[in-house]
């Protein structure tokens, strides 16, 4: 597990990180008619926080990729943001963001846990664990399946040329929710030729490749996402879910598959 230190914290962005040196030992259907989405049942949102730059990482890419396999159709929704300030250490990760990096700065603030590190799982937004940790990760998924989903959402996708056109409909929360919607492509292979896994071919999954917040002054509507180069509607998916921007909590996430003509309802077992 390799961490950061958080020197200051302004707004949820980074204003200053340090790399650690060291090296730490881990010792956490379809729908009705009417087309109102229905609050459902448990659901686990799994937030990997990676890079192709950290040697511990490739373990929990791997621990996730065999739960998002194992997860079918349960509501198991696994998303891996690679963070970029691995990035300074001799290898760019293709697939990381800054804004991925700020992400997890803002769970630190959110679950009171100002050092962060790689590889991070936050499940639901409201626990963490090492994403290597198997044994603590599916206690968490367990306990998360075993709650209540408190708000309804459903997506709809339809690809218009170089745009996805994601239609929502969420019934439930309050005026702190906000919707995020993730474009995620499903699996990568990448040889990494520098950097603490040199010489290593990396097999990835559950990408995040756009990340889009949306504040939720009314209860439906259309958000658009550009589509990135490579996408193909096979190996790509958008998974939506529901934040109280206020407490991180994740109180609902369902997923789509772009170009499908049915609706998606949230957290159906």
């Amino acid at each position: 597990m390799k961490t950061l230190k958080i020197l200051a914290l302004c707004a949820g962005a980074i204003a200053s990180l340090v790399v650690a040196t060291s090296l730490i030992d881990p010792t956490t259907a379809s729908p009705k008619k009417d087309n109102h989405p229905a609050i459902g049942k448990g659901f686990a949102l799994l937030e990997l926080f990676t890079s192709e730059g950290c040697s511990s990482c490739p373990a929990a890419d791997d621990l996730l990729a065999k739960i998002q396999k194992e997860s079918k159709d349960k509501p198991i929704y696994v998303l891996a943001y690679h963070v970029d300030y691995w990035n300074r250490l001799g290898w760019k990760d293709v697939f990381s963001k800054a804004e991925f990096s700020k992400r997890q700065v803002a769970y630190g603030q959110w679950l009171n846990k100002p050092q962060i590190y790689t590889p991070q799982v936050v499940i639901n937004g409201q626990a963490e664990c090492i994403g290597s940790d198997e044994p603590a990760l599916r206690d968490a998924i367990s306990g998360a399946l075993a709650g209540t989903a408190s708000v309804g959402v459903v997506l709809q996708v339809q690809q218009d040329k170089d745009k996805l056109a994601v239609n929502y409909q969420v019934t439930g929360g309050s005026a702190t929710d906000q919707l995020l919607i993730a474009l995620v492509q499903k699996s990568a292979i990448s040889k990494v030729a520098a950097g603490e896994n040199s010489g290593r071919t990396l097999a990835h999954a559950q990408i995040v490749r756009e990340l889009q917040t949306v504040n939720l002054n009314q209860t439906k509507g259309t958000s658009y996402i550009k589509v990135p180069q490579g996408y193909n509607a096979q190996n790509w998916e958008v998974v939506g879910f529901i934040q109280n921007s206020t407490t991180g909590e994740v109180l609902s996430a369902t997923r789509a598959n772009p170009n499908s003509n049915s609706n998606v309802k949230t957290n159906v077992l």
